[in-house]
């Protein structure tokens, strides 16, 4: 095996803040009433399967990005082909759309007139779209200045009608809130707070679908450290939720992976209370970019992450290209922006032995990593695919 390009990667790497959680429990599931319990993870994995065009997404074993790291496995959730929206929000926004659209119908209401909406900074607003135009209500989809046009019209070719704002995904979220409490519209946001709770759980049970393959696949083997990608943390806090109620309080090492420009979560663990960070500059990892943890998301996160990880965006573009080369093994594999997150997280972890140390992560580690998406934009990906080229 050649480590020349992985270790030109890891060179890149800043790990800005690692922290660990003083808040982590070690306990059961508490299969809680006021949030992700038995009843919504089932009841999601049961309807999702169910779908006519579902089938799981592959995992991979990354052998060659294992030795080098010095772990025992790594394995890769590919979510690059979900549902052909190649995403794994395709399993949440959509499936809420599909509750919020059933419960309007019991009511007696014609589905043409429903209209559901949300603020997207691309993928969560494809699967709204898409859930939308499965049932034949309407979406409005928000978005920030920073979402590229190829992710708009994605999501406008479902039927959807954009409305693009100044400004970040944070104050796109509190216009479409706005405007849907004006205009009596359903909200389907992936971002819970007090008084809005069902819509975000059924997200992120949806979620949780993932991490139920996830284990079917990986047979007897059990993850010792998971990395999560995390924006406002509903994915982290659904794949945690059914990994909880499996490994009860054996629960593996949890990190949640932020940009530095927006580490809500790793700021809330620091002070133990969620707290807002204000995006003064954008990631490059587009999915990441959120200011506020969920307060759904925060009671699961709180309890269970055991760290938590900033990293900067040097080595989002090398690392697509190394996953596009099988240079990570586990061959050719289409990664996305934040796809990459888990790796780089791994990889800038093994550069001090400390950090290693920290986590435990040694010879005998299986880490599990999260391929969150593919190439959504695909002139996006194509452009960082290039760069990537001018350095592995």
């Amino acid at each position: 095996m050649d480590n020349t390009a992985l270790k030109t990667v890891q060179n890149l790497i800043d790990l800005e803040e690692l922290v660990s959680n003083p808040l982590r429990l070690k306990s059961s599931f508490p299969n809680f009433e006021d949030s992700l319990n038995v009843q919504k993870i089932d009841r999601a994995y049961q309807e999702i399967c169910n779908w006519p065009n579902y089938s799981p997404t592959p995992i991979v074993e990354l052998s060659d990005l294992a030795k080098f790291c010095g772990v025992g496995k790594v394995f890769y959730k590919d979510e690059s082909t979900r549902l052909g929206l190649g995403s794994f929000k395709a399993l949440g926004g959509a499936y809420a759309v599909k509750r919020v659209a059933g419960n309007y119908s019991l009511l007696g209401n014609d589905i043409k007139e429903l209209v559901v909406t949300t603020a997207s900074a691309g993928n969560h607003g494809r699967s709204v779209a898409w859930g939308a135009k499965q049932v034949g209500c309407s979406a409005k989809i928000y978005i920030h200045s920073g979402v590229s046009r190829a992710r708009a019209e994605a999501m406008a070719k479902f039927g959807a009608e954009i409305i693009r704002i100044d400004g970040n995904y944070d104050e796109a979220l509190a216009e479409c809130i706005k405007k849907a409490k004006e205009n009596s519209w359903e909200l389907v946001s992936d971002t819970s707070w007090s008084g809005y709770e069902e819509v975000p759980l059924d997200i992120m049970s949806g979620y949780g679908v993932l991490m139920g393959e996830t284990l079917e696949q990986m047979g007897s083997v059990r993850p010792t450290h998971l990395f999560l990608p995390a924006g406002c943390g509903g994915l982290a806090a659904g794949l945690i939720s059914f990994l909880w109620r499996e490994m009860k309080e054996n629960l593996c090492k949890l990190i949640s992976v932020e940009s530095s420009h927006s580490s809500c979560i790793l700021e809330s663990i620091k002070v133990k209370r969620p707290v807002f960070v204000d995006i003064k500059e954008e990631t490059a990892m587009v999915g990441l970019s959120c200011g506020e943890v969920s307060e759904q998301a925060w009671k699961i996160l709180s309890k269970t992450l055991s760290h938590s990880v900033s990293i900067s965006d040097k080595a989002v573009a090398p690392l697509m290209k190394l996953f596009l080369d099988g240079k990570c093994g586990g061959g050719s594999i289409e990664a996305g922006e934040c796809a990459t997150s888990g790796a780089a997280s791994l990889l800038a972890i093994c550069k001090e032995k400390k950090y290693k140390k920290e986590i435990s992560l040694d010879e005998g580690s299986i880490v599990l990593l999260i391929g969150t998406e593919g190439a959504t934009d695909i002139e996006a990906y194509n452009e960082l695919i290039s760069k990537g080229s001018l350095v592995v």
